[in-house]
């Protein structure tokens, strides 16, 4: 397999567009603004903001196309060789177009990673050799931009996937920590608001207290392209953890892997109920950055947090901005003996 190079012809036609000189208008950009003519639900505002006040008081059952509850722990190690000694995890990520539920009658044509909104959680250890084949099956050109450490031509900007065609992204996982991936194609506002993000989990060489883990990425969806969002969403549905609450047992250590998706807001935030977590920033270092019961997160932040329920009940976590809140970023912990 090759591995993805920058020509000079695409990396001028790149820095025309980001400066937005580029001229005539790009696939993708051409794709945005018939997307903004889309019937998502309704054309009509009025109508738009009836549809999803219905869908966001509904109860959650099931939703077409997603399955949050199993996204919680669906960590995806790749597979896995070992050459001279080292270990060599290999990734396929297929990009193509979704209609997805993301919440109860709310339909929105989604781009996914391997059909998953968010993307599959990539899971490595410090000092792999990663190989990352993107196929690319939409109608537009994508990347992959990995944070973390890399040489420039892996960094997934200007080396832009053409529909039907196939790129290679091949680099050690370092550093340690909870890194985060996403397309970094013009408009990134766009890409990411279509589900085109995920998260990229880079264990220690020394492992840490075993914990029940889990992921969970918090976004919005504009679902009438106006750089709004109507939704918000914890791992892709709307409601989802507030009508399917997480079972906990007591008294055993659980471990948050949590990243900001949201695209169009500068700012998001997560708080439990009725306990304190410690904060680990970016979960590149084992000492503990705050012990609270929230924390404020901007674009594409991550961190892990790490607590103990010892008393049953249900317990309520949620973002801590109440349109947020109210528009689906809600759920519950069931903690049991």
């Amino acid at each position: 397999m090759s591995i993805l190079r920058i020509t000079r012809r695409k990396f001028l036609g790149s820095a025309l567009l980001s400066s937005g000189l580029a001229l005539p208008l790009r696939a993708q950009e051409a794709h945005y603004h018939a997307a903004a003519k889309e019937r998502e639900i309704h054309s009509d505002p009025d109508e738009l903001s009836n549809a999803i006040r219905q869908g966001l008081s509904n109860k959650v059952m099931r939703l077409s196309g997603l399955d949050p509850m199993r996204y919680l722990t669906a960590f995806d190690y790749g597979t896995v060789t070992s050459v001279n000694s080292r270990t060599v995890r290999e990734f396929t990520l297929v990009l193509a177009e979704n209609r997805i539920e993301i919440a109860p009658g709310i339909y929105f044509t989604a781009w996914t990673y391997n059909s998953s909104v968010p993307g599959p959680t990539l899971r490595c250890t410090e000092g792999d050799l990663l190989r990352v084949r993107l196929v690319n099956l939409s109608r537009s050109e994508h990347t992959i931009h990995f944070h973390g450490i890399h040489a420039s031509s892996m960094d997934g900007v200007y080396e832009a996937v053409q529909p039907g065609g196939e790129g290679l992204y091949e680099f050690t996982a370092e550093p340690a920590g909870l890194q985060f991936y996403h397309c970094h194609t013009v408009p990134v506002g766009l890409h990411m608001n279509r589900g085109l993000f995920g998260a990229f989990i880079i264990d220690p060489r020394v492992p840490g207290a075993e914990a029940h883990e889990m992921m969970m990425v918090l976004h919005g969806w504009d679902t009438n392209f106006d750089g709004k969002n109507e939704v918000y969403a914890i791992n892709g549905g709307a409601n989802f953890y507030r009508d399917n609450p997480i079972p906990l047992s007591a008294g055993k250590l659980v471990r948050i892997y949590l990243i900001n998706a949201l695209e169009y807001e500068p700012l998001e935030t997560f708080h439990i109920h009725a306990n304190f977590f410690r904060l680990f920033r970016t979960g590149s270092r084992t000492a503990v950055d705050n012990y609270t019961d929230i924390v404020s997160l901007g674009q594409a932040e991550r961190c892990s947090l790490e607590f103990t329920y010892n008393l049953p009940g249900l317990f309520m976590f949620h973002s801590h901005r109440s349109v947020a809140a109210e528009r689906g970023m809600m759920g519950h912990f069931n903690v049991s003996i």
